[in-house]
C-alpha cells in the first residue's frame, strides 16, 4: 500500500521575518522528499506550504521547529489533499 500524499500549510507567528527563517527553512527542506515553499506574508507571518508522505513531512516540520523555535511564537496548521503541483520546495517570493 502507498503512502498518501498530503499538503500541509503552516503559518508561523513570532519574530520570523529578518532572521533568516525562509532560508533556514528551505534549507531544512532538501533534507526531506517534500516540495512546496515558504514565503513572507504582509502581515509579518511566514508561510510553508509542503507536500509529501504524511511522515515526510511531520519530519520536515519537527526539523523546522526544532531548530527554529527561538523565533516561533504561534503556530496554524492545516492540512489538505495534495495537489501535486510542486517539483520541489523554494523559497517563494
Amino acid at each position: 500500500m502507498a503512502a498518501s500524499i498530503v499538503q500541509r500549510e503552516i503559518l508561523y507567528e513570532g519574530h520570523v521575518q529578518g532572521v533568516g527563517f525562509r532560508y533556514s527553512t528551505r534549507n531544512i527542506a532538501a533534507g526531506f522528499t517534500i516540495t512546496g515553499y515558504v514565503k513572507n506574508l504582509a502581515d509579518g507571518r511566514v508561510q510553508v506550504v509542503a507536500e509529501g508522505t504524511e511522515v515526510e513531512v511531520d519530519r520536515f516540520l519537527a526539523a523546522v521547529s526544532e531548530r527554529l523555535e527561538r523565533y516561533i511564537r504561534h503556530v496554524q496548521t492545516e492540512t489538505r489533499p495534495a495537489t501535486h503541483t510542486f517539483s520541489h520546495f523554494e523559497i517563494a517570493f
